[in-house]
């Protein structure tokens, strides 16, 4: 018997090393994809604190390195990402009866131009968005790093997947 399962679980490791493509992130990236260019994430929303530019674009390239086996490279990349945070609001949710908000929502939005110069039909422009609540007594400045680090965590994940499961 523990013969039967060595030999199953070899001949399974076999199978998923020789495809080449698939990986345990749920990635399916082709063989034919060597690296990758990310450009600078642009800022255009005005309420948006300057480093959360920065910050999207060194956790997409971060990703891509402790999840693929793509390169980066500057310029002209078999992928290629690129994109705008397009928006960043903080509203307010959930009104008591005496007018005031319990908790507020900070939104972030971005819009992402995925190219794949090796399969075309995966390219895409989409936009994402992603928000946290919060409570309304706590002061933004002082938990707004770490709420922008949970967002985008959450985008970035969305990004990935957008671009390379198939499920």
């Amino acid at each position: 018997m523990i013969k039967f399962l060595y030999l199953y679980f070899i001949s399974i490791s076999f199978t998923l090393i020789s495809c080449g493509i698939y990986s345990f992130s749920g990635a399916s990236i082709s063989n034919e994809v060597k690296n990758i260019t990310i450009n600078t994430f642009q800022n255009i929303s005005s309420l948006a604190p300057p480093t959360l530019s920065n910050s999207l674009t060194e956790a997409l390239k971060d990703k891509f390195l402790s999840e693929t086996r793509l390169s980066p490279i500057d310029n002209d990349g078999d992928l290629m990402f690129n994109g705008q945070i397009t928006n960043y609001t903080i509203n307010p949710i959930a009104i008591q009866a005496n007018e005031t908000a319990s908790k507020n929502r900070l939104t972030i939005s971005i819009k992402v131009n995925f190219i794949n110069n090796i399969d075309e039909e995966s390219n895409y422009n989409k936009t994402f968005s992603r928000y946290v609540d919060f409570e309304s007594s706590i002061n933004l400045t002082s938990i707004e790093e770490s709420l922008n680090e949970e967002i985008v965590s959450q985008l970035i994940e969305d990004i990935f997947n957008e671009a390379f499961t198939n499920w």
